[in-house]
């Protein structure tokens, strides 16, 4: 799940590109999971989440079920490569038995992905900082009773995540912060059919604009278009089917082209 080299300006791209169409025909905004899969096309054979045998599975891995979990065959990852997914689960394993050097590792190897997803439902340096800081240390407290469902770790810190954004929010203790901070360099000028269109399409309008989404649709294009994550692994951390998230996706996609100033939907 960690997106480490995700260019998130070509996801902007891939999101303004999404909304052009949907401005200019709705129907069309049905095409949206495709126009983001033929941007990122290297996605589309990143490993799914997986239950037992499967590809993102320890199945085979060597690796016991030493504190009697009884869970060890649901164990699953989303990384690329065989030795990444056992890699991965054996940290997890190792972390759940008390071992805080294999908790350091997973740490540095997913804070990037929820620390991308939590300045992004936030817009805030600051408070995606704090609250990537305490995702890990709920996670920390809480590694002894994490059991594996068949789905990726990170599946489980980005619902940590995200449950800790939206209790942020719904507490009050401060105003959404629409910052604009880090966000210039990703303004580049855009060449194509759609120019007229994506040229009042800025990214900051953009990251506005998605604050009046409704959360699961939200942090559905957060996911999809600006960490990168597969359909699965999106299905996976909203608790949805796949094909729910597509159409998540989809109203998401269609709600942002809503929300544009008269003058770019005209």
């Amino acid at each position: 799940m960690s997106r480490d080299g995700f260019d998130v300006a070509r996801g902007l791209e891939a999101l303004r590109r999404a909304v052009s169409q949907a401005l200019a025909d709705p129907a069309l905004a049905g095409g949206a999971h495709m126009l983001w899969s033929e941007a990122h096309g290297s996605l589309g054979g990143r490993a799914s989440l997986t239950v037992g045998g499967g590809a993102g599975s320890s199945a085979g891995s060597g690796l016991g079920d030493p504190e009697g979990y009884g869970d060890q065959q649901l164990a699953a990852s989303s990384e690329d490569t065989e030795a990444d997914r056992t890699r991965l689960i054996a940290l997890v394993e190792l972390a759940r038995g008390g071992d805080t050097e294999a908790f350091g590792l997973l740490y540095d190897h997913y804070q990037p992905s929820v620390y991308r997803f939590l300045f992004y439902r936030t817009r805030s340096t600051t408070l995606a900082e704090d609250l990537t800081s305490e995702t890990f240390f709920r996670a920390l407290r809480s590694m002894a009773g994490f059991r594996w469902q068949g789905k990726d770790f990170g599946a489980w810190l980005m619902t940590i995540a995200r449950n800790l954004c939206t209790d942020h929010f719904k507490a009050g203790r401060t105003r959404l912060e629409l910052t604009t901070e880090d966000m210039g360099a990703h303004d580049d000028a855009t060449e194509g059919p759609e120019e007229a269109v994506l040229a009042g399409l800025t990214n900051e309008l953009l990251l506005e604009a998605l604050q009046s989404l409704p959360e699961e649709q939200r942090d559905c294009l957060v996911m999809r278009f600006l960490q990168g994550l597969s359909i699965a692994e999106t299905a996976a951390i909203l608790d949805r089917s796949e094909g729910a998230v597509k159409q998540l996706q989809l109203r998401g996609v269609r709600n942002l082209a809503k929300l544009m100033p008269e003058g770019i939907r005209d």
